[in-house]
This record gives C-alpha cells, sequence and structure tokens, in this order.
C-alpha cells in the first residue's frame, strides 16, 4: 500500500532532480542517476598522499582523511552545500553522508573508526539554521558504519564570523582555542571520525583536532569533510 500511495505520489507531484531538474524515478533520491555518477568526485580515500590529509600531517594522532567531493565557486557541490546548510536540506545532508560512506566502507576507508563527532556549530549560529549540517551528514555516515554519533563531548564556545575573505592565517588566528571537550571519559581510548561539510585551509578542524587531543593526548582521530575547495 505504502508503495502504491508513493507512487501516485510521484505521478502527480513528481521529485526533480537537484542538478538538471528532470523528474526523478522511483529509485532515485536527490538526483537522477546521470547526475549522481556525474557528482565531482575527489577518490582521495585511494590516494594516502591527498591534499586533504596534507592539511594534518603535522599530527601524530591522524589516521585517515579525505574529502568526498571538489567544491568549486558556482559549481554543483556549492549548490548542495548551500541547500543543506541555508535552506535546512537535512535528508540531503543525510543523503550525502551515506553515499559517501558507502563508497569508502566498500574500500575499507574508517574500518576501525567507532565514534563519530559532528564538528559543532556554535550555539547562536546553530539557532539561526536551526540544526547543524554536520551533524546530519553524521548521521549517514553512522548508517553505513553503525557507529555511535557524539555530539555533546565538545563545544564551540566562541562564536565566529564568516571567514569567506580572511587569508589562511587569519583563519587559523580566528578559530583558535574556540572548542572546548566537555566528557573526556566519553572520547578517551576511541577512534573518533570528525565530520565537516567544507574544508578549505582546515582552521576549524584543527582548531577542534588541538581541543580534542589536549583533553584526550591517546585519542586516535580521522577525518571527512563532504567537500574540499578546489585551490587544494
Amino acid at each position: 500500500m505504502k508503495k502504491m500511495i508513493n507512487s501516485l505520489l510521484n505521478m502527480f507531484y513528481p521529485s526533480f532532480c537537484m542538478i538538471c531538474r528532470k523528474p526523478l524515478v522511483e529509485s532515485e533520491q536527490h538526483f537522477c542517476l546521470h547526475c549522481l555518477c556525474d557528482l565531482p568526485k575527489t577518490n582521495y580515500h585511494i590516494n594516502k598522499g591527498n591534499p586533504t590529509r596534507a592539511l594534518f600531517a603535522g599530527y601524530q594522532q591522524i589516521n585517515e582523511v579525505s574529502s568526498y567531493l571538489f567544491f568549486e565557486k558556482e559549481g554543483i557541490t556549492q549548490r548542495l552545500v548551500h541547500s543543506l546548510k541555508y535552506y535546512g536540506n537535512k535528508s540531503l545532508a543525510e543523503y550525502l553522508g551515506r553515499i559517501a560512506a558507502n563508497e569508502l566502507k566498500n574500500d575499507g576507508f574508517y574500518a576501525s573508526v567507532d565514534t563519530i563527532v559532528p564538528v559543532p556549530l556554535h550555539p547562536v549560529k546553530k539557532r539561526q539554521r536551526g540544526y547543524n549540517q554536520s551533524e546530519f551528514i553524521a548521521r549517514g555516515i553512522a548508517s553505513v558504519y553503525n557507529c555511535r554519533i557524539d555530539n555533546t563531548s565538545i563545544r564551540r564556545n566562541i562564536y565566529t564570523k564568516s571567514q569567506t575573505r580572511k587569508t589562511t592565517y587569519e583563519r587559523h588566528i580566528n578559530v583558535e582555542n574556540i572548542f572546548e571537550v566537555t566528557d573526556y571519559e566519553a572520547l578517551a581510548g576511541h577512534h573518533i571520525l570528525l565530520v565537516d561539510d567544507v574544508i578549505t585551509t582546515g582552521a576549524t578542524t584543527s582548531a577542534c583536532i588541538d581541543a580534542l587531543i589536549a583533553a584526550a593526548p591517546e585519542i586516535q582521530i580521522s577525518v571527512f569533510s563532504l567537500s574540499i575547495t578546489r585551490e587544494f
């Protein structure tokens, strides 16, 4: 019955591909198959010397690092990220996390991760947006890896303005000491997967890593971002 109702709804109120705007068939979500296959994937997880990993090369505690899509101004990924970041598209965030995780898991990536930590937003920014987009990306990943999500043991204490127009140095100074671990015992001894939506210089993610290591020096950390800017 549910399948019949969905078919009728799709007939009279069809969903459209977010990229090409063609109607989606029953088995498709958010994108048609053609556009899904055409996403600008980095395939960084099969390259141990990938540019995302290079951003965190100075940390001994870092295990595996990858970004799923290339982010370019006015490009497909920017449209997707803006949809989940500024328009509350939770289902898209979760879907992108899930499809990325399926590919990564099939290639044995992040195999020993047991806890997923979304990079937290400041409470003011979270209220403005209505949710933390990284948390819903993390939910998609967790559904594939069957891991727990911890979104309470580290928090963002300092509100920072947009870093878009800042230099690399200014970005790192701007986010220094903005995170605090509130529950050491929940994280100690675990292999954490830190999840973010976009990495540009890695400043925010590095600040989060610094807070985790300061609280639990023996911790293992891997990093996943949904996207990374092309200049890297």
